[in-house]
């Protein structure tokens, strides 16, 4: 499950972070959030 690994709903960015922006359009059947942290693995 990539979701417990790199899903991280309430973390809170700090003024050292890097952030990009990536839009995923997810398979039929798979969660938006399994989608995200399967892009975010492979980052």
């Amino acid at each position: 499950d990539y979701k417990l690994t790199y899903y991280t709903p309430d973390y809170e960015t700090k003024d050292t972070d890097i952030l990009a922006a990536f839009r995923v359009t997810p398979q039929p059947g798979v969660p938006p959030e399994e989608a995200g942290a399967a892009v975010a693995a492979e980052s």
